[in-house]
Order: C-alpha cells, then structure tokens, then sequence
C-alpha cells in the first residue's frame, strides 16, 4: 500500500450510484465524479518553520468530502485512490 508522505491524504474513492432513483442505468460518460471518500492513510504532517511537525487533522477511516478535481488518481488492486493534499479535502462527514 502507498503511505503517503508531508501533508498528503490517500482516499479510497466512494462509488456513485450508476442508476437514477427511478431504475435507468447511467452510462459511464453520465456518471458525475464522486467527491466522497473513506481516509486511507495519511502523512506524517507539515513540517513548520521551526522544524517541528504540524499533525493533520483528518485520521484514518474519516469520511471526507474533496475538491472536485483535485489530488492524482490512481488506480490499485482494481480500486480508485486519490492522493490529496490535506488543504484539497473540504470537510469530515461525522458518525
């Protein structure tokens, strides 16, 4: 698995539903591209001016909500990842 490094978040993209509330299949050129994900793994911080670490504030297995086009996809063991840096994730879905 990637461990990321600095201030980067892995994500494992959230699959959007490929049918529409009344049952038509959307073709994948319809489908809009998910901006929900479940936290992976994470960094070990920004490193400061003084040299000292600045922990991230997103954890493993927190559901987040990302900027629409931000991060590198990539793509391993047929799932979709996305390595964002920490300031591209928006918010922290609560439990």
């Amino acid at each position: 698995m990637l461990r990321p490094l600095a201030d980067r978040v892995l994500v494992q993209v959230k699959e959007e539903d490929t049918k529409t509330k009344s049952g038509i299949l959307l073709p994948d050129t319809a489908q809009k591209k998910s901006q929900r994900g479940v936290v992976i793994a994470v960094g070990s911080g920004k490193l400061a001016d003084d040299g000292k670490r600045i922990p991230l504030e997103v954890k493993v297995g927190d559901e987040v909500l990302f900027s629409k086009y931000s991060g590198s996809e990539i793509k391993q063991d047929g799932k979709d990842y996305l390595l964002l840096d920490e300031r591209d994730i928006l918010g922290v879905f609560s439990k």
